[in-house]
């Protein structure tokens, strides 16, 4: 579940992202993701990938960085 809610976040920032650029939709969020841990629990890139695809399908790159942080670094669509 706590995969879920960062997954909802991203999603809701990758379409204000995308309204605000005029994408109609969007293809690709790539994504650098640390260590982060919610209500005890790692979330982990395969998880937090799967939840953003049910959420907003598309192709979803996650890359490892150390640090106990998020960074959408970039959408792309059409």
């Amino acid at each position: 579940m706590h995969d879920f809610h960062l997954a909802k976040q991203i999603v809701e920032i990758a379409k204000r992202y995308a309204k605000k650029n005029g994408l109609e939709r969007i293809d690709q969020i790539v994504l650098e993701l640390g260590e982060l841990t919610e209500h005890g629990e790692n979330i982990k890139p395969e998880n937090l990938k799967y939840n953003i695809n049910l959420l907003l399908p598309c192709k979803i790159k996650v890359k490892k960085v150390k640090g106990d942080v998020w960074t959408l670094v970039n959408i792309e669509g059409k």
